[in-house]
Order: C-alpha cells, then structure tokens, then sequence
C-alpha cells in the first residue's frame, strides 16, 4: 500500500486478496491504527505468489526494503561479538566485533561484549594461549606479567614448544565448542603420559587444568535434556512490546537478549509476534544458527506457514512450539518474566522522560519540544580538539542523529572558537526547517552562549531554536548547574530535584561523554602514530626500509640527516623531511 507520494506505508499478505482487502475498506473500520492507514492510501500494488511460504518470505523482504511506518519493525544493527582464534604461528584469542576479515576461527555469536569478556577471563586462567595484541608480541625480549602470573605461555620467547602451544590451542577449540568433556578426557591422558615421563612438573599443571575444568562444568551444567532450540517470551502494554529470546545450547543457556519491535500506534498485540519471528529468524537477527526447535507461550494463527517460511529460509525443518509443561515451560516462565520487567523498565523511563519534557517546556515556555541538541568541547591543552552535537527527541536520545566534529583553523585551547566552529559546521547549510531544533543547549557560561547568540544572529532560516547556556557551579557538583537564557540576562538554579534539570543535566552529560570519547580515541590514535605516517613522498615500503635499516623507529628518530640518506631508496631532500619529522621542526 502506497501514499501519496509513493511512499509504501504497509506490506502484507493473504491467503483471500479480495476479503482482506475488503476488510479495510468499509464504513466501520475497526482500530485506530487501521483508519489512519486507511486514510492514506492512494494506490495498492498486488504481487501474486505460488505459495502462502513465498508470500510470507517475500513479505519479509519488502518489509526489510521499505521499512513501511504501519508493519511492526524489528530493527537492531549492532554486530554481535564472537571469540576469535587467529590463524598465526601462536595464534591468539581475542574477542571481535564486525565483518569477519580477520583469518582465524570463529566462535559465538554473543548475545553481549560482557559475555565474551568473561569467557576469555575463564580461558586464560585455563588455556595459557596469548590475548596480547600482535604488535606488543612481536616486541616482546623476555616474558611479560601474565606469563609470572601463569595467565600466558610466553610463546613470544619461546617459553613453550610449538608442539605444546598448539596442544593448548586445540584443546581451546574443543572447549569452546562445547566439548568440555572430551577437552577432560585429553588432559587425563596427557597428564597420565607426564607422570610415566616422571615430568611431575608438568603432570601437576595438567592436574590444575583438569580441576579448573571440572569446576567450570560444575558451574555451567544444567539438569536440561533439551540441546538445541531458542525459548521466546513476549509481553505487550501500553503500546510497547518486550521479546526475550533465551538461547538455549548444549544444554545450557547460552545467553539472552531483549528486543523491542517499534509497533505502530494502537496495532493488534496478535500482530506483533508473527511479524517479530519471521523478521528475526529469515534475516537470522542473531547471527545465530536457527535451531530446530523455538518455544512459543501459546499457538500462533498461521503457526505452520511461519514454520514453513522460516524451514525454507534455513534449509531444514524448523518447529514452533508451545509450551504447556515441563523443562520447556520452565524456560519459558523465565523468558516471560525477563520480557515483562523489560517492558515495565521501558515505560517507566518513558513515562520518566515524557514528565521531564513536560517540565522543561513550561518552564521555558515553549509552544513545542520535539527536538533538542547539546554542544560540548573537549580537548587536552588545546591538542585533539574534539566538538560534540547530540539529539534528543520526545523518547530520549536519538543516536543516528549524534555528531562529533574535528576542530581545525583555531588558536589551540579556544573554546569560544570551537564553539563557534561546531555551530557552523553543524548548522552553516541547513536548509531543512524541520531539522532545526526547538531547544539547543550549550555546554559552558555565557562566553560560550555569546558564540551561539552571534552565530543565530544571522540565521537564514524562518524558525530559530531557543538558546539555552548550562553552566557549573563553583564547587562543579550536579544540582548546582546555572541556566542562562540568551536575550535576557537571567540567570535560573533550579532546585536538585526538578524535573527539568534532570533531562538538561542528562542531555549534558550525554554530550560530554559523545564528546570525551572521540576526544580519547583521537588522542589515542596520535600518541601511537608514527612521526614517518604523515610525511609526503614516504610510503609503506620507505617506511619500512628505514625501520629495518637503522633497527626501528628509536633508531630513526636518532638518525642524523646524513645517515638516512644512506637508506636505500631515501633521497637527501627526503631526509632532511624525515629529520624535521621527527625532531618537530618546520
């Protein structure tokens, strides 16, 4: 169905095209949500398939194209962390996020970052094998702390064989594959074959590891029969829905993870759970394998034809249940319970925020407030500065709208000029009303607010938004913050309590932690670049002919113009820029 403006604003499918659509189009057509829908349809397009799976798997897809404002949308970008074992001579465990580039071997997904850190804590305490960066094992002359610890090998200086180092990464791998027993079993044999040896010393670490395992398993062995399959909860209230997915693998849960589907206004809670496990399981949300069992808290309508739909999508049967008793309705009272506590949780922040704005704009007396933008600076003595623009909307942050913007062509430590720079970066070619906020708020005293005052004195646009300067008490403590309103020269200190300051206070704090963030991570990034990287006519290779020839970079930084002319392939004019490179001279 289609606008207007040939925007498609719903996707849906029929077994009985005529009676469904006849459905919308009537004289009483029930629900709010159905009418407002109704209202703007201009145009429908019909799309016949061989069958009701293709129907649903092609309705999938037109959903994830078009992101139509009347479905139920499940949207969540973010990359699930795995375990990653490198493909190098000592390979290594690290944990990693994103597109799968790195050679090596995979495990997981994650459901959380948490989850992984703890799972390489309990590996290092078990399996010596290295977390250290590439860069810091390639540097090493003698063993680092966590090889005194016994956290490491120290396959970097040859502490263990290759043969024994491979050993530990194999049994590695069978334990992150679940196989704890037979990692077990191994070790028995390895530890038996030691003491025949009469290498007491290393029957005894073996005997360590065989404890340390057996404790994990007590830990993590769950009275379950079930090996394989995803439990699903669902709670839905006041126009927001909860799903909890627990994973259950190996008998044991794996993990879990909320979601909350963005639901259109007044939609038929019937409606949400379909439309959630076909989106969740056909575009694999989890980056999980899909198992062959989902637990379900009651029968769905089309039950078989989503099963069908997702059996198809996977290649082999997938079965929704529901769960009446048993292990299964045990998982299942649990997923249930996590769904309605998150639910709860989000309309009391809801309900939190949407009393602070009320707040805020009565106390500013502003006609709206959908929209508002924080500024901060930060930098260190001047160097890596860093401005900070974050959005609020009526629901809290809005994070796709979030920037950061590098300063440059300013006095180093110029926080007015900063600012100013950041207004104009953010705001100098906005054309488009509706992006102008109603409230900006400016993180600092009135020197800052002065610079937006200046800057909006010009402003080309019809709507101006409201200027609003946030300034710290003395003693720098929250609760104490000064309001400065621009046009007046009032000055507002709400009480600790209110409402109003809480949303400005947390939209600050929002901004100066967006804003210290890339600021550390800018300067993070400088302090461990190389003085060679920046210099024009030096490549990789030439970089790496004068680190090999003059023995690394501390032998480059006291190299004298004349001995690095003498490297291959590195002219006197070359030189002398290197030389000034690194000595910080113009």
């Amino acid at each position: 169905m289609l606008n207007a403006d040939e925007t498609v604003i719903y996707v849906g499918k029929a077994k009985d095209l005529k009676k469904r659509l006849s459905s919308y189009f009537r004289t009483n057509v029930p629900g709010v949500k159905t009418r407002a829908l109704v209202s703007q349809i201009q145009h429908v397009e019909i799309i016949v398939t061989h069958s009701e799976t293709e129907a649903l798997i092609l309705e999938n897809n037109l959903i994830k194209q078009f992101m139509p404002k009347y479905n139920v949308l499940l949207r969540d970008d973010k990359s699930y962390p795995y375990i990653l074992l490198t493909d190098h001579k000592h390979p290594r465990l690290t944990s990693h996020r994103g597109p799968r580039k790195v050679p090596g071997q995979y495990f997981g997904p994650y459901p959380s970052a948490g989850a992984v850190w703890e799972s390489l804590k309990l590996l290092q305490k078990i399996f010596p094998v290295r977390q250290c960066e590439d860069g810091f094992y390639r540097a090493r002359t003698r063993p680092c702390l966590q090889y005194q610890l016994k956290l490491c090998s120290a396959p970097c200086v040859g502490k263990i064989s290759d043969s024994a180092y491979a050993e530990q990464v194999r049994l590695t791998k069978l334990f992150l594959s679940g196989k704890n027993q037979l990692v077990i079993d191994d070790l028995v044999q390895l530890m038996d074959q030691a003491s025949q040896n009469l290498e007491f010393e290393q029957a005894a670490q073996l005997r360590d590891q065989i404890a340390a395992l057996r404790t994990v398993q007590e830990q993590q062995s769950v009275s379950g029969e079930h090996s394989e399959m995803d439990v699903i909860g669902f709670h839905y209230s006041h126009g927001l829905a909860a799903v909890h997915v627990l994973f259950v693998r190996d008998q044991k849960i794996l993990g879990s993870k909320t979601y909350h589907p963005k639901v259109p206004h007044q939609t038929d809670p019937g409606e949400i759970l379909p439309a959630f496990l076909l989106q969740f399981y056909l575009n694999n949300i989890s980056g999980q394998k899909v198992p062959r069992e989902v637990v379900l808290g009651a029968e769905l309508e089309d039950v078989d034809a989503i099963s069908a739909a997702i059996s198809a999508q996977v290649g082999y049967k997938v079965s929704l249940l529901a769960a009446k008793r048993g292990e299964k309705a045990r998982y299942l009272s649990l997923a249930e319970k996590n769904a309605e506590t998150a639910c709860n949780s989000k309309l009391s922040v809801k309900e939190q925020m949407a009393v602070r704005y009320r707040e805020l704009k009565a106390l500013l007396k502003l006609s709206e407030l959908k929209r508002m933008e924080c500024f901060d600076i930060s930098h260190t003595m001047g160097q890596q500065t860093i401005a900070s623009c974050v959005v609020f909307n009526g629901e809290g942050p809005d994070k796709g709208e979030y920037r950061r913007f590098n300063v440059e062509g300013i006095t180093p430590g110029d926080d007015y000029a900063a600012m100013l720079f950041a207004l104009n970066k953010r705001y100098g070619k906005l054309q488009d009303e509706s992006r102008v906020p109603d409230l900006v708020l400016i993180d600092g005293g009135l020197g800052q607010l002065n610079q937006a005052i200046h800057f909006f004195s010009d402003w080309h646009l019809v709507k101006k938004p409201l200027l609003l300067g946030v300034a710290k008490g003395t003693s720098r403590k929250p609760g104490l913050e000064t309001l400065i309103l621009a046009g007046t020269d009032k000055e507002m200190s709400l009480p600790p309590d209110a409402p109003a300051l809480h949303l400005i206070q947390q939209i600050r704090d929002e901004a100066h932690r967006y804003a210290i963030t890339g600021h550390r991570a800018k300067r993070g990034k400088k302090m461990v670049q190389s003085p060679l990287e920046n210099i024009a006519g030096i490549g990789e290779k030439r970089r790496q002919a004068l680190l090999q020839y003059l023995g690394g970079l501390q032998g480059v930084m006291k190299a004298s113009v004349q001995e690095l002319a003498t490297v291959p392939g590195i002219s006197k004019t070359q030189a002398e820029l290197i030389y000034q490179a690194c000595h910080n001279k113009n």
